[in-house]
């Protein structure tokens, strides 16, 4: 009896987890790379589809292990908080809403024309910072760029800081650092190495309240015990007259 010929199993394609490239072009520029990262996914620490990563493998061709780009930082809304070896852009369905690339004299032709042109052209990026830490060729340092009509145009500065409408935050320039600015509280957000500070000092201030407060405790039961024999005293010269 005849069989119908069965079609081959299609293959699972691994896709690589890393490119062998460095992580970044130098300690500041990994620096300001893995802190923006950690700031932004404080922030959206209680937005459960709010993905935040960098220096991280995104695929944007399925069945095509070259066709990749490796971000500094990007957030996507509306997919899971997990963590991942990879991103997928089609099996997440998203891709990234915002990426921020620390630049370099050596990456420029990557982040000015590569890069810009796959972001705009292919994964249609809302929202493209650039900031070159060491002032190497970008003037100013910090630039960013929304998508209109599939070109990036300059976003205007407010009060000196670029707004992403993506985030809800302000980027700021500061020396050699990318702060976040939060417009509804007017105030940075802090790094996690600020936040440990903040912590440290609020915790030696609560011991010094607590420090504080059982000493005037113990003054004012002194003072009770003093008044407290005072009066005795007092009654036993009465009683004796």
């Amino acid at each position: 009896m005849a069989t119908a010929p069965q079609r081959p199993a299609t293959r699972k394609i691994d896709y690589p987890t890393g490119d062998g490239k460095p992580m970044a072009e130098t300690d500041l520029h990994r620096n300001d790379m893995v802190a923006l990262i950690e700031t932004l996914d404080d922030y959206f620490a209680d937005h459960p589809d709010v993905y935040v990563s960098g220096n991280l493998l995104l695929f944007y061709e399925e069945g095509n292990r070259r066709k990749h780009v490796s971000p500094d930082v990007f957030v996507v809304r509306g997919v899971e908080k997990k963590r991942r070896d990879n991103y997928l852009v089609w099996e997440e369905g998203n891709a990234p809403d915002v990426v921020i690339e620390i630049t370099s004299k050596t990456t420029k032709r990557e982040d000015k024309k590569t890069k810009w042109e796959l972001y705009r052209d292919v994964l249609k990026v809302p929202e493209y910072f650039q900031f070159d830490p060491t002032q190497d060729y970008l003037k100013p340092p910090l630039q960013g760029f929304r998508l209109v009509a599939g070109e990036y145009r300059p976003i205007e500065p407010v009060a000196g800081r670029l707004p992403s409408q993506i985030l809800g935050l302000h980027l700021e320039w500061d020396g050699t650092e990318l702060r976040l600015y939060d417009p509804t509280t007017g105030s940075r957000l802090l790094k996690r190495c600020e936040q440990r500070d903040d912590a440290k000092r609020n915790a030696e201030a609560e011991r010094h309240r607590a420090r504080s407060a059982e000493a005037a405790q113990q003054q004012l039961a002194a003072e009770n015990e003093r008044l407290r024999q005072e009066l005795e005293a007092l009654h036993r010269r009465m009683n004796q007259e």
